[in-house]
């Protein structure tokens, strides 16, 4: 196909509109000042890149025009950088609110990307001319602090009315004007038809020439072909077409529909102050949809009345890495693409062809290098793809092309022939492959030059130090605490999730952090973290100062001691001595105010995670230890009155927490020799005995001291025996059971005194109150290991004296003494 030429590109875009433009036509024979060209583009589209480049060559604008936010115009430079790497985002937020931020995203195939660097090279002058980002997030802060006000109007309104349908357009009839309430917008919106409704203006393109979607209509027609004549002007027909025919009113509630209406007369005015400032040749790039409002016969008197007086936020702007899962239409990024890993194939393919225009040879060379990439993929993970079957799926492609009346086999055509030929129908094969080709994994890069926080260049000098590169991919990294460079990217890891940069979560299978020295993490690195990043940054200027004020804000606001000891244990993990000190100290004052025992016990077990590995990450526990007998002793002299006078439910859940307090005990005080210990097994002592205490937590108590050796066999029979007697109500004897046998089937196992007590006592009780405790005692024994559960069983159906073992077979001496002779010749032995 032809490039477009000079003549084409004027046909596409010159403005006739002296409403628009601020002067006149060309004269006969000469260029008119301040000519103008336009370009409407899809974002992300290979074949508008491609396009567009040609043009650009052709026409050699001195000014460009490109729709993105203004805040970064002194950002142009940087594309240019040679570690400059896409994909890349615009990051524009908020000063003093950095979480209030707005991405524009670029790949290496966006139309913008390469204007941008066309401009760079050629010395052009560059802007971008969209509605400026700090007028954006002016007005979506507006619209939030608007919005409970409203829904409170509109909740008074419907009770007055008695009709909640009229509260909205109440609401909506007293708002500012040229603002529109978001609850009159979604009551209108939900008034528009569904066919009318927030619909691709692709997809009426699509459907008139018999394609499911817009998607795959634009695929075909722009995307996947090679440069066509007078491409510019044929998008514009047909979105001028489109847009005539579908207006704006028919598919965007009102707050969107003003917001577009903004956009376009910030551009119109952006165009009027570039052709006045005396350019010869200005090129605009921007999305199609807005061809026919950039041309549209509007005064400049209408576009200054409608841009006054609208608010601002202070913002600043940056690049930062982006990926392709992020820039896939899944992410929820409004411009996205279903397959930027397919577009950046076709845009790599066009370039290894060396053609200016890509035609046969190309498009030949892009479907089989697509397949080549796939069998690489597959063989990768040990699954069968011949070269028979790389030629014949190659040939089913072409095939279906032509079948299709297509010049070229595009993503659908190998798709097919990929599942039939490469995976012989196996839908389940083509999900990695959509993962690692279709969407792919690529996290782009930009110069250390561009702005940046002190917080975000400190993080980045610790992972090249660390040598901890961030990546898009998910990737699984295993630590061994015991080397110095594992645990300093251990203590990163724990910092970054102490001020809300979650990079790596811990493992919780296989080898896991808790109890050994191993880490294992999962990481995979986000956009997102950039921001989180910015936000963090007014905690401190070093990760390691940032996590210690988030940790000091979080104890102020913590309320509960679980809380405090959670995070005592992360400052821990994270060697942030200050923030350990001010975390101890906050939950000592904490324990001091409460006497509530069952609090007290569910601080205990993040405490203990110290004395399990501290020596490995070479930790100081003298601090955390003694906030941790400090609690023990509180929960040791509140623990026999808190199970008092309680119900089941409340009974099972301080079930577990003392399950977990007297194992985070056991962990700091093995040997059971220090006073906190003694005084808890004291008080475990006196909760086993104490009659008001609710039979399950007893039980716990008994079997616990038991356990421990506290407890002797005998004196645990005679507990047993004790509550489990014909006059002990059933409930109470079943819930005591559960909590002694502590769904742990050894005691009745190998405690010979056990076994029988517990048959007695089940034979013992009629039917009706049998088939009242089944349930509780179910419940008890399902809660046993299956080989448990067998053991039990094969111990039940043996015979004889308390169907304990088997008895004994009579001795047959002349059987015994046949294998002598034979053992006496193997061993060597003399008779």
């Amino acid at each position: 196909m032809s490039p477009v030429s000079d003549q084409d590109t004027a046909s596409a875009g010159d403005v006739r509109s002296d409403a628009v433009t601020g002067g006149t036509a060309a004269a006969a024979g000469g260029t008119a000042p301040g000519e103008l060209h336009f370009f409407g583009v899809r974002h992300h589209g290979p074949g508008c890149a491609r396009s567009l480049l040609r043009a650009l060559d052709s026409l050699r604008p001195d000014c460009v025009l490109i729709e993105g936010p203004p805040e970064a115009d002194a950002l142009v430079a940087d594309v240019l950088a040679a570690d400059m790497v896409p994909p890349v985002a615009l990051l524009t937020h908020g000063v003093e609110e950095p979480g209030r931020a707005v991405y524009h995203p670029f790949a290496e195939f966006s139309p913008e990307w390469q204007a941008l660097r066309w401009a760079a090279r050629a010395g052009a002058t560059v802007r971008f001319i969209d509605l400026p980002v700090a007028i954006g997030l002016a007005r979506d802060k507006a619209a939030e602090e608007r919005q409970p006000a409203a829904e409170m109007a509109a909740e008074t309104a419907a009770d007055v009315a008695g009709d909640a349908a009229s509260a909205p357009t109440e609401n909506g009839a007293d708002a500012p004007s040229g603002e529109t309430d978001s609850t009159s917008a979604t009551a209108e919106e939900a008034a528009l038809p569904d066919a009318d409704r927030w619909e691709d203006p692709l997809d009426w393109l699509a459907r008139a020439a018999g394609y499911s979607d817009g998607e795959a209509w634009w695929n075909h027609m722009v995307e996947e072909r090679g440069d066509g004549e007078q491409l510019f002007a044929a998008i514009e027909e047909a979105m001028l077409a489109v847009r005539s025919e579908l207006p704006d009113e028919g598919r965007f509630p009102p707050e969107r529909l003003q917001r577009e209406a903004l956009r376009e007369a910030h551009m119109r005015q952006c165009i009027r102050a570039a052709r006045k400032e005396g350019f010869q040749r200005i090129a605009i790039i921007c999305g199609a949809w807005h061809l026919g409002g950039l041309k549209a016969d509007v005064t400049v008197k209408a576009d200054q009345a409608l841009l006054k007086g609208l608010p601002k936020l202070k913002v600043t702007s940056t690049w930062v890495p982006w990926t392709y899962r992020h820039l896939a239409w899944q992410s929820g990024y409004g411009a996205g693409i279903q397959s930027p890993g397919w577009y950046e194939h076709l845009w790599r393919s066009s370039a290894d062809a060396g053609e200016d225009v890509p035609g046969q040879h190309a498009t030949r060379s892009r479907a089989v290098g697509w397949l080549a990439r796939v069998a690489r993929l597959m063989r990768a993970r040990d699954l069968d793809c011949s070269s028979a079957h790389l030629i014949e799926a190659a040939r089913l492609a072409d095939t279906l092309a032509a079948l299709r009346q297509r010049p070229a086999p595009g993503l659908e055509e190998l798709h097919e022939a990929t599942r039939t030929v490469m995976t012989l129908g196996d839908d389940a094969l083509l999900d990695f492959i959509r993962e690692e080709l279709v969407i792919g994994d690529r996290l782009g890069q930009v110069p250390p030059t561009v702005p940046k926080v002190p917080l975000q260049r400190d993080l980045e000098q610790s992972q090249k130090s660390l040598r901890l590169k961030p990546e898009a991919v998910q990737k699984t990294l295993d630590l061994d605490l015991r080397q110095p460079n594992d645990l300093a990217r251990s203590h990163l890891l724990h910092r970054l999730s102490l001020v809300g940069v979650a990079w790596g979560a811990l493992a919780r299978v296989g080898r896991s952090s808790r109890g050994t020295f191993h880490e294992v993490w999962t990481l995979q690195w986000e956009p997102a973290f950039a921001v989180r990043l910015i936000e963090a940054s007014r905690y401190g200027q070093t990760v390691e100062a940032a996590a210690t004020a988030r940790v000091a804000e979080r104890c102020e606001a913590a309320k509960d001691l679980a809380t405090l000891a959670e995070l005592v244990d992360q400052v821990l993990l994270a060697d942030l001595p200050q923030a350990v000190a001010i975390a101890s100290q906050a939950l000592q004052d904490h324990a001091a105010l409460t006497g509530d025992a069952s609090q007290l016990m569910t601080a205990l077990p993040p405490l203990a995670n110290v004395f399990r590995y501290g020596n490995v990450r070479q930790t100081d526990a003298t601090l955390v230890g003694q906030v941790f007998d400090g609690l023990v002793v509180r929960a040791a002299i509140g623990l026999p009155l808190v199970g008092r006078s309680i119900d089941d439910a409340a009974a099972e859940q301080l079930r577990q927490d003392l399950l977990a307090a007297h194992a985070a005990i056991r962990l700091r005080d093995p040997g059971r020799q220090q006073e906190p210990a003694l005084q808890w097994q004291r008080a475990i002592r006196q909760l086993a005995h104490a009659g008001s205490v609710h039979e399950l937590l007893q039980g716990v108590a008994t079997r616990l001291m038991l356990d421990d050796g506290a407890l002797s066999s005998d004196e645990a029979a005679q507990a047993l025996s004790l509550h489990l007697s014909s006059g002990a109500e059933p409930l109470k004897a079943a819930a005591w059971l559960d909590g002694f046998l502590n769904r742990n089937a050894v005691v009745l196992l190998h405690h010979d005194g056990v076994w029988p007590l517990v048959d007695q006592w089940l034979a013992s009780l009629s039917e009706e109150h049998f088939v009242r405790v089944l349930p509780l005692v179910r419940r008890t024994f399902s809660a046993f290991e299956p080989g448990e559960r067998r053991d039990l069983g094969a111990r039940a159906a043996r015979k004889g004296p308390g169907a304990g073992q088997k008895a004994a077979a009579p001795w047959d001496d002349a059987r015994a003494v046949r294998p002598l002779p034979l053992l006496r010749q193997l061993l060597g032995v003399a008779t």
